[in-house]
């Protein structure tokens, strides 16, 4: 793999920083962000890898190094044995540039005004949603004076041709309804929705279209930046990164994917079925041609095992319809404009939407977190929710996370502990994903969990 030494200057953010910020960003300990800041630029330096293993591709690229240098006229970056992917005739990609530049902006800004600030209790649910705002009004992606039109795509990375081609497809016909598109960035089903949308947004002549990108640094590598996202913003953790989608999204269209697009769903439906939520419109559409119809079956079936019937009142699932979804997504904005008016809430943020802390808290899938989670019925089915949520999260982080996959090749798979019925039923659907190869994009796919029911 080639590589280059280059040195960039900033490109749409933080052209200046403080001596401070340059201290902490070098540092190397472990209290310093140097880590987490060279694993982010090596990941958004990566995009278009053909790898979702975190690991393999910070492994491949022990040698890339990436320095800060004050000038006269600002900042300027030094990339040592960067990816040559990244670069063109010795210049780096413009995109690339923007998005490089918008990891260390937020980098920066989560560290010093986020987790730096004693104004922030992220202990209490209103400054958790509080600090999300702030990120998002930081990076400019919160935009007032514009009506209800951003569509969140949600899917997998590992999906196949004619599922790929589908969700450009349904973003072609969100782009000429004049909708903007909101993915987790990475390539696949997150990719497909944006290109769509362009070839739609170019024939109505719509020349700012939005393709919004949201990521965290435990995803990154494995999902890099794809090279529509027009606006990016790197979020602390999952947990930030699912309450920010819900927010500044106004409907939600769900393809098909494997464990990380059915932790998101699990997400969105603890927090709608939370009863404080009773009565919020917002359009939930489960979408995908005609070949993966038995993949909607299952999942469906699979919501309705655990959650129940009211958990499956909360979507609508069309097969192979680009046009319909489109035009019911169209059609669900004016609902969501009218609510957020008479509410007096924000086009642009939706704070009446309730989240409770079970779905804000960060969760880090150790074994013992993993096995410790309560799978059973005799909970509310929002909070039960939440709990499911974690355990495809633990499988998304044993699947292609750093951490995850180092922990699962030193201590074994995850223990995910329920009763016969719910562990039949993640155990039935798991199988299918794998079956299907929407676990990992290359290779034979090895379980990082073990259901004990």
């Amino acid at each position: 793999m080639r590589r280059i030494s280059a040195s960039v200057s900033p490109e749409g953010s933080l052209e200046v920083l403080s001596q401070l910020e340059v201290k902490t960003l070098l540092d190397t300990s472990a209290r310093g962000l140097y880590r987490l800041f060279r694993n982010c630029a090596l990941a958004v330096l990566n995009s278009g890898s053909h790898t979702d293993d975190a690991r393999e591709i910070f492994d491949n690229y022990r040698d890339f190094g990436i320095n800060l240098m004050q000038r006269n006229q600002g900042i300027k970056l030094r990339l040592e044995n960067a990816p040559a992917a990244a670069f063109v005739d010795g210049r780096m990609i413009q995109g690339i540039r923007e998005h490089l530049f918008a990891v260390l902006r937020d980098i920066i800004y989560t560290h010093n005004e986020i987790l730096g600030d004693p104004t922030f209790d992220l202990g209490r649910s209103d400054h958790i949603t509080s600090a999300v705002f702030h990120i998002l009004r930081n990076a400019r992606v919160l935009r007032p004076n514009v009506d209800p039109s951003i569509v969140v795509c949600w899917g997998g990375h590992s999906i196949g041709r004619e599922e790929y081609d589908y969700t450009k497809e349904v973003g072609y016909q969100l782009g000429l309804r004049g909708l903007d598109v909101c993915t987790g960035c990475g390539p696949g089903a997150m990719k497909g929705p944006m290109k769509g949308a362009t070839i739609g947004h170019a024939k109505q002549r719509i020349s700012d279209g939005r393709y919004l990108g949201l990521t965290e640094p435990g995803i990154i590598a494995s999902e890099p930046p794809n090279p529509i996202v027009n606006e990016l913003v790197i979020l602390p953790d999952i947990e930030k990164r699912l309450e920010a989608f819900v927010r500044i999204g106004h409907g939600v269209v769900i393809f098909p994917g494997g464990a990380g697009t059915t932790e998101e769903l699990l997400y969105l439906l603890g927090v709608l079925m939370h009863p404080h939520n009773a009565g919020h419109p917002f359009p939930v559409i489960l979408t995908g041609p005609g070949e993966s119809a038995e993949y909607f079956e299952a999942v469906d079936r699979y919501v309705g095992k655990t959650l129940g019937p009211e958990a499956q009142r909360h979507y609508r699932i069309l097969i192979d319809d680009p046009s319909e979804v489109a035009r019911s997504m169209r059609e669900a904005m004016e609902s969501v404009k009218a609510f957020r008016h008479a509410g007096k809430d924000a086009f642009y943020f939706n704070w009446q939407l309730h989240i409770e802390r079970a779905f804000q808290e960060p969760f880090e899938p150790t074994h013992a977190a993993m096995a410790e989670l309560s799978l059973k019925t005799d909970q509310p089915p929002h909070q039960l929710a939440a709990n499911l949520r974690r355990v495809f999260s633990g499988i998304v982080a044993g699947n292609v996370k750093e951490e995850g996959i180092r922990a699962v090749d030193a201590q074994g798979p995850f223990e995910i502990h329920a009763g016969p019925e719910m562990a039949a039923a993640t155990d039935d659907l798991l199988q299918r994903f794998v079956a299907q190869r929407r676990m990992k994009l290359q290779g034979e796919y090895t379980p990082c969990y073990t259901l004990v029911g």
